[in-house]
């Protein structure tokens, strides 16, 4: 699958179940035709093939959709003082880039920090680029995203 099917499945799939925002996809295409009021940035949404219904038979499936994507990892280590250090990381990252999502897991015997939800390898560069700065060990790793992920 290629980024633009991704993002348009989600973006239909969202259409479909959220109706407390959004009660159709026509209005939900109309809310993303309107110009960004911080940029003028539009989205154009063209709907291909069978994706309402594509989009509804998700929304019945109680399985959760995933696919590969990537996020940077900001923080990995097992050392003594390890779960502190990652949630001071995780609180520090929330601090300084509060619209990107980070997350706090424990995988026996390491504590790890992660951020973003990247369909692709050269959007979690551009992210790593960006918090660089701040985190100057992050590497990107490969995992397993949902469609909820991508929603948050």
């Amino acid at each position: 699958m290629n980024r633009s099917f991704i993002l348009l499945f989600a973006l239909v799939l969202t259409a479909f179940s959220t109706p407390a925002r959004t009660q159709t996809l026509e209005l939900f295409k109309q809310r993303l035709a309107h110009p960004s009021a911080t940029d003028g940035a539009r989205v154009t949404v063209t709907e291909y093939g069978d994706a309402a219904e594509a989009a509804a038979r998700a929304e019945r499936n109680p399985t959760r959709l995933t696919f590969r994507g990537y996020r940077i990892c900001i923080f990995l280590d097992n050392g003594q003082n390890a779960r502190a250090e990652a949630i001071e990381a995780k609180t520090l990252f929330e601090e300084t880039f509060p619209d990107t999502k980070v997350y706090l897991a424990y995988d026996n015997p390491y504590w790890h920090v992660t951020a973003g939800n990247c369909l692709t390898a050269e959007e979690a560069i551009l992210l790593r680029g960006k918090v660089l700065s701040t985190f100057p060990k992050t590497f990107l790793k490969n995992e397993e995203l949902s469609l909820t992920d991508l929603l948050e």
